[in-house]
């Protein structure tokens, strides 16, 4: 009888401790992913886009700022990428293509900056946004040339590289929503097109109007 005491005991205590470790590594249960947990973690901070210089497929070079005043809608890559960046961008074409056409260019623009600098020149780069139907003007496809500046602002927005010994990459991969005074908003699920472009098209209504 004691020993079955003993037991619901040892039970209930491991319980306690699973649950305790389980809301600890979860967020508060909000996060069950460590994408989900970096996610929220973004959300709550809302990061400021760090000051960088941005040179494009059209060689035109210029700081970040220039885009002050206007949402940029983000996305990462780098243009060797076989699986998930070519996925991405087509997602982030779909978006475009859902998006108000009053807003674009005008309210909001669309950027994708490669984070392999050194391959991804402009020349490449301008190959590469054909493939999207990008007009690489209310798209833009770019490379921050800095290593420095380029590491910094992968750090900021949580975007993961790790290099592998073929010149590829491990990353995570998500859309990325910059507010005109240069805040991260909005880190949304890239393989939800339609909910995205939702969600943006909701800001942009409301802030801008109709």
């Amino acid at each position: 009888m004691i020993n079955n005491k003993h037991n619901r005991l040892a039970m209930i205590v491991v319980l306690m401790f699973g649950a305790i470790l389980l809301f600890v590594g979860t967020d508060g249960f909000k996060a069950f992913t460590v994408e989900k947990a970096r996610i929220n973690k973004l959300m709550e901070e809302n990061p400021v886009f760090p000051e960088v210089t941005i040179e494009d497929s059209k060689e035109r070079v210029y700081p970040f700022s220039a885009f002050e005043g206007k949402y940029v809608m983000l996305t990462f890559i780098y243009t060797a990428c076989t699986d998930v960046c070519p996925e991405l961008e087509m997602n982030l074409y779909e978006v475009y293509r859902s998006i108000p056409e009053k807003y674009i260019g005008e309210d909001i623009v669309f950027l994708s900056i490669s984070f392999d600098p050194t391959r991804d020149n402009p020349a490449t780069l301008e190959k590469y946004r054909q493939y999207f139907n990008s007009d690489g003007e209310t798209w833009r496809m770019a490379r921050i040339p800095n290593q420095t500046e380029l590491d910094n602002l992968l750090n900021e927005f949580g975007v993961i590289v790790i290099p592998d010994q073929n010149g590829h990459f491990q990353h995570n991969s998500a859309f990325y929503l910059v507010d005109p005074n240069g805040i991260l908003v909005e880190v949304m699920d890239y393989t939800e097109v339609e909910a995205a472009a939702d969600k943006v098209t909701s800001i942009l209504t409301t802030e801008v109007g109709e």
